[in-house]
């Protein structure tokens, strides 16, 4: 019986020290993705991941830590079966009845097309007020161009993760 008291006493000395980020202490990357054929949800869930900065070692769940993401050619971005036509987005205008739906297709077709990626990884990060300041970090544009050149952003190849994630039209 006095034995088990000094191992359990030995034992309560010694405690673990979990490493927190400070804000201050983050360093972000810029990452380009092109979205050229890849699969819609597979592409948003690495991305989200990227946002929220659960790639690196020194993740903080409480802590904007994850690093900025720039998706280009969003329009040409890929749907398995028959999502493109039979999905539906639903929105509510805040008045009686005033319920709006579109599918990806009606959103591809329109003036931001765009809005189906920011859409799927909205989806996956937190819904309180540090998954908006993540999104924030999603820049998604429709065409090829971005204005962010300046921060010299590292490629991310998607499509060579995983030979699912790239679908051919």
């Amino acid at each position: 019986m006095y034995c088990q008291k000094l191992v359990f006493l030995a034992c309560r000395k010694q405690t673990m020290k979990t490493y927190s980020m400070k804000p201050a202490e983050v360093e972000k990357k810029w990452f380009l993705v092109n979205a050229e054929g890849l699969v819609l949800g597979r592409m948003a869930s690495i991305i989200a991941n990227i946002l929220r900065g659960k790639h690196k070692a020194s993740y903080t769940p409480h802590v904007d830590c994850g690093d900025n993401v720039i998706v280009i050619n969003a329009e040409k971005v890929a749907m398995t079966g028959k999502k493109k036509s039979e999905k539906v987005y639903f929105r509510h205008t805040g008045y009686p009845g005033g319920i709006k739906s579109e599918t990806p297709e009606e959103i591809f077709a329109g003036k931001n097309p765009g809005k189906v990626v920011v859409k799927a990884v909205q989806r996956m990060v937190p819904s309180g007020s540090l998954g908006r300041i993540q999104l924030s970090n999603l820049k998604v544009y429709a065409g090829a161009e971005h204005p962010h050149d300046a921060q010299k952003p590292q490629e991310l190849d998607i499509a060579s993760m995983n030979n699912k994630n790239k679908r051919s039209s």
